[in-house]
């Protein structure tokens, strides 16, 4: 009941913080351009948003089957190795969307320490984004509020350095595309891009 009532009061705070177009870190969705240049940030004041506690760190994978995967040489923070990332949901509720993989190591260290966030000092996978190709429009990571201070709705990822053969559970938030999108690329770093993964 915890959980749902946590994850309740999520879902109304993204409406309101989540939702912004091209802010970036906002958790909102962006407007790509037809060039690769990074997308400008625009400074849009959003109104204040109570903070909420975010979900628990990692969250089983629903249904345990992989509906998309990427294998591949990573190397972040001096760390090297192999790992395979596999998706197990990309499960639309309402507004948003949450995204639910493991991170297995297949050879060497591989860090999620800070390999999957947007600073080295954040520890989440925060950098974690969706593309929908057929709209350009790019989806980032959701946040509990619209300050510097915002902490991203997804799993903390402090002191994750995999060696080989062990596996992480990981979740992200984003605001859902339309929806008439019922598939959507993955970005993930050190991964690259898992493309077409079915929206349910």
């Amino acid at each position: 009941m915890r959980k749902t009532m946590a994850l309740a009061v999520a879902a109304v705070a993204l409406a309101g913080c989540g939702m912004l177009p091209a802010q970036q870190g906002a958790g909102g969705e962006e407007r790509q351009t037809q060039d690769s240049r990074p997308p400008t940030v625009q400074s849009e004041t959003a109104p204040p948003v109570e903070p909420v506690a975010s979900p628990t760190q990692e969250q089983p994978a629903q249904g345990g089957e992989v509906i998309a995967s990427r294998e591949t040489k990573v190397t972040s923070g001096g760390q090297s190795g192999a790992a395979r990332a596999e998706i197990s949901a990309l499960k639309r509720q309402g507004r948003t969307v949450t995204l639910t993989w493991t991170v297995t190591a297949l050879s060497g260290s591989v860090n999620l320490h800070n390999g999957m966030s947007t600073a080295t000092l954040e520890y989440s996978v925060d950098a974690v984004s969706l593309i929908d190709p057929v709209n350009a429009k790019r989806y980032r990571v959701a946040r509990n509020g619209s300050g510097s201070d915002a902490e991203c709705v997804c799993s903390d990822t402090q002191g994750q350095f995999l060696k080989k053969d062990e596996t992480s559970t990981l979740y992200a938030v984003f605001a859902a595309p339309p929806p008439d999108v019922t598939k959507i690329n993955v970005e993930m770093p050190m991964i690259g891009v898992i493309t077409d993964v079915p929206i349910s």
